[in-house]
């Protein structure tokens, strides 16, 4: 077993591992962003390292800086969570060249399936089929076009090196083919630092079924079970539960077979995903996930296994202490993924921003696995899960009624989240029957209907508690402060002044360093008033794509601008027919929730 990790993440994920590494004894590392310093996973890790920046490029892709913080911590592994480098063939190679191991598939296998376009051949060569698509990548929209009208609309761009629904794009029709793919490249580069993105038969009324597979470095593989994540929006998870419902024990042998096939013909180690889309009894291959998954803990609920402590295990060279014949499921497990994000009209809007209030549920057969606690920040620069709220049960009702009553007691104020969106769909008799799809989230709720509570802003400071009177001298009171030291956190322990909240560039603050007041909560319009001319954005993010200019005509309902906000890209659009008067912003500029972009006469 290791002696140190460095987790190469941050959020729920840097937390979850964390966890399971104090559990078995072993030293955790911590690394992060200007905006993480104070972030849940860097109070919780034994060691904490600055990577500086506050984007992600900045941070945690900048492949230098946590490759100088595994030098100065002494880490012998690195886990690198998901999203971010944890499909990475450099990033893998470049933590092995260091002498240190990659918690996760050798970079080879990466390399392999990380791709999707790469992993869609060597499934086809294991003699698993996929849905019909490009082999190459993409390098025009006219070859989107080409394979639309060949195979038929929709089609669907993927980023290569992605996953979670980041840079894909669902093409309607031709004339849409270059401004998505466009959108998907950047949407790619953004979230993983490479643009490169191929082309499928977009399945009318698909659900998704994933097999959780390990392997290990003496040659063993396996396949644990399956998750069936078909609740979607944006093509991004919202509910994933395990055993999946209506499925045949045949398809799901053969689905489970095919994966450990496709595991294998790559020379796969540790822990992955294979990925199928599941239509009128037959399964195609769709991608390798060639890390853990955000789902995971459905997995654990019903196999009864820590799949962290098995990474761990695993990567450390030990065998899988099992055979396929060993694995047994027990009961169901419905996982929910709430997001900071406004499902309101089925919108999903992000919704950066102070959680003001956060109370986790509890009771038999409940976990909450989070990322953030009352008082933290969620930010617009990082992926916008706030916590994962898992249940399991003795048959999928059960574990259906228990994750409605979790999520009942679950609290959540600063930021709108997706609680709403996960009651809507856990009651609504489609999903009860499993007659839902990839798209039935999207089609065939009723979001007038959903009520999404407003956020509660923060409290602001009392003005009079700001400063000391200067008249007499405080007591000193004991206070815990966290200082960086050559890139180093470390906890001190100071008796100061005991003159309450301090002033800091005139705004005031708690007298607590490590833990900041929570500022005003990312609110605003959806685009200005109706009819006002004064186009807005609803939220913080940037501005990727300035679509209009001064002195053109636009209808009621044109995008005018583009923002990205938590790594998604959102179209702002016109909400009455005009003139533009002005364009009040340019690609790259930073905005706030209810900035005006655009002025229309």
């Amino acid at each position: 077993m290791f002696n140190k990790v460095l987790i190469a993440n941050r959020g729920e994920i840097a937390v979850r591992v964390i966890r399971t590494c104090r559990e078995l004894g072993v030293t955790t590392v911590a690394v992060y962003s200007d905006l993480d310093r104070d972030a849940l996973h860097v109070r919780l890790a034994d060691e904490a390292y600055a990577l500086g920046g506050q984007t992600a490029a900045e941070s945690y892709l900048n492949t230098e800086a946590i490759l100088d913080a595994i030098r100065k911590s002494g880490a012998d592994a690195v886990h690198p969570g998901y999203g971010f480098f944890s499909e990475n063939t450099d990033f893998a190679r470049a933590i092995t060249d260091e002498g240190v191991t990659f918690i996760g598939p050798p970079p080879e296998a990466i390399e392999v399936m990380g791709d999707k376009v790469s992993s869609r051949i060597a499934a086809a060569k294991a003699g698993v089929q996929g849905v019909p698509g490009t082999t190459e990548f993409l390098t025009s929209h006219e070859e989107v076009v080409a394979f639309g009208n060949e195979f038929g609309w929709p089609v669907a761009i993927k980023a290569a090196y992605g996953g979670g629904g980041r840079g894909m794009k669902v093409v309607p029709s031709a004339d849409k083919a270059k401004e998505l793919l466009e959108s998907a490249q950047r949407e790619a580069k953004s979230a993983f630092g490479r643009d490169e993105c191929y082309i499928e038969r977009y399945l009318t009324w698909p659900r998704h079924v994933e097999m959780q597979v390990f392997a290990d470095t003496q040659g063993n593989a396996v396949w644990l079970g399956e998750r069936d994540c078909s609740c979607q929006r944006r093509h991004q998870k919202l509910i994933e539960e395990s055993p999946a419902p209506d499925f045949p024990d045949t398809v799901r042998q053969a689905m489970g077979e095919a994966a450990v096939k496709v595991a294998k013909a790559c020379g796969y180690v540790n822990a992955g995903t294979v990925e199928f889309l599941y239509q009128d009894g037959d399964f195609f291959f769709l991608e390798m996930n060639t890390r853990l998954q955000v789902e995971h803990p459905v997995t654990e609920m019903v196999v009864g296994m820590d799949l962290v402590e098995l990474q761990l295990r695993v990567a450390s060279g030990e065998p899988l202490p099992f055979t396929q014949a060993d694995i047994t499921r027990t009961g169901h497990s419905i996982e929910a993924r709430i997001n900071a994000e406004n499902p309101a009209g089925g919108r999903f809007l992000p919704s950066p921003g102070p959680i003001t209030r956060f109370r986790r549920a509890d009771g038999y057969g409940v976990r909450t696995d989070a990322g953030y606690d009352e008082g933290d920040t969620v930010s617009q620069f990082y992926d916008n899960l706030v916590a994962k709220l898992v249940v399991w049960g003795k048959d999928r009702d059960e574990a259906r009624r228990r994750l409605i009553r979790a999520l009942e007691e679950t609290e959540i104020e600063g930021v709108a989240t997706t609680i709403p969106a996960h009651l809507a769909i856990l009651k609504h008799p489609e999903f009860i029957e499993a007659k839902h799809s990839t798209k039935w989230v999207e089609t065939n709720i009723d979001w007038s209907t959903v009520d999404v509570p407003k956020p509660v802003a923060a409290p602001k400071p009392d003005a009079a508690d700001a400063a000391s009177d200067g008249e007499s001298e405080p007591a000193k009171v004991q206070r815990d402060v966290d200082v960086e030291v050559d890139g180093r956190r470390f906890k001190v322990r100071l008796w100061v002044p005991d003159v309450g909240p301090a002033l800091v560039s005139g705004t005031a603050a708690t007298a607590s360093p490590s833990r900041p007041r929570p500022g005003r909560t990312a609110g605003g319009s959806a685009g200005g008033a109706a009819g006002s001319g004064s186009v807005t954005v609803p939220m913080q993010g940037t501005i990727v794509k300035v679509l209009v200019e001064q002195g053109d005509a636009v209808e009621v309902g044109q995008a005018l601008c583009v923002l990205e906000a938590m790594k998604m890209e959102n179209n702002i659009m016109a909400e009455r027919a005009g003139t533009i008067a002005e364009v009040k912003v340019k690609p790259g500029d930073t905005v706030g929730a209810g900035d005006v972009v655009v002025v229309i006469a």
